[in-house]
């Protein structure tokens, strides 16, 4: 089963923009000492959106290259074109990725049914499982329960990232779906609870800055340690609130960079992080116990 602590990991870049894969190996050696135990390349904390067909098929065959097996890759090539996303799927499934995750269709706010058909055509094109990505805040359009229930019956459709944050899906999903149904958080916030509740594990933007203690508390949550999940949880509940206190990716991009990890790269229309947020993104960075690699 796909679980345990996955971060959605940023995308190095020059202050031109450009991929920086020095970096990128930095990085990756940075969560295989933290303890990741799978790195999702290329999703939207990645800056999927602003990547081209030929940089988003590069960044993800290099990061199969510079992991070397030592942690598995699964692949974002989520889009809201149905035959975009099939083209770029195809494209890297010959790849040794442990999985896809593909977001829901964005702006054009698909119905229930064509999202049905959506992810139903993408896990037929490919060979590797695919992982549903529902983010109702960023995409306009909300996987609802029963949809992700007719889905998990089909045969290569793994599980889902749910980032509503509504913890009472858990259960419906669980209840559902059954239990070889991959159960992830993608909301850092409520990720405790929601494992705690009968997920199966994380994929965080937190565990960019901290890896280590996102490791921990997947590891206590998921095996039910309550006390043990709440007290690693605690430090790190400022970090997972700031690190959205402009929209995501700009916070954690400044953090990472702050780690000595990674240059000031970002891509148009995003910007880098606002002064005025500075103090409170490190003073978060220190209560979580983030330290410079």
């Amino acid at each position: 089963m796909l679980s345990g602590s996955m971060v959605a990991v940023v995308t190095p870049m020059g202050a031109d923009g450009s991929i920086d894969y020095g970096d990128f190996a930095r990085l990756i050696d940075f969560h295989v000492r933290g303890g990741t135990q799978y790195l999702v390349v290329a999703g939207t904390t990645g800056e999927s959106a602003t990547l081209t067909h030929a940089e988003h098929v590069e960044l993800i065959e290099r990061a199969c290259e510079l992991a070397a097996g030592r942690i598995p890759i699964i692949a974002g090539t989520g889009s809201n074109s149905t035959a975009q996303t099939l083209e770029l799927s195809r494209a890297v499934d010959r790849l040794p990725i442990a999985a896809f995750l593909v977001v829901t269709p964005y702006y054009n706010k698909p119905t229930q049914e064509g999202m049905v058909r959506h992810f139903s055509a993408i896990a037929d094109g490919v060979e590797h499982p695919v992982i549903l990505y529902n983010v109702p805040g960023r995409t306009g359009v909300d996987l609802k329960p029963a949809t992700v229930i007719r889905l998990a019956a089909h045969g290569n459709i793994a599980g889902i990232k749910e980032a509503t944050g509504e913890l009472d899906r858990v259960a419906t999903l669980r209840d559902g779906c059954g239990e070889a149904f991959t159960l992830l958080s993608g909301d850092d916030a409520t990720a405790c609870e929601f494992m705690l509740k009968g997920g199966n594990g994380v994929i965080s933007v937190t565990a960019n800055v901290v890896p280590g203690a996102m490791r921990r508390l997947c590891d206590a949550a998921t095996s039910g340690d309550r006390p043990e999940a709440e007290r690693i949880d605690g430090p790190l509940r400022a970090l997972h609130k700031e690190l959205f206190c402009e929209s995501n990716p700009i916070p954690v991009k400044w953090a990472v960079q702050q780690l000595g990890l990674i240059g000031p790269g970002i891509r148009l229309p995003l910007t880098p992080l606002a002064a005025e947020f500075h103090a409170v993104v490190r003073a978060a960075m220190s209560a979580a116990g983030a330290e410079k690699a």
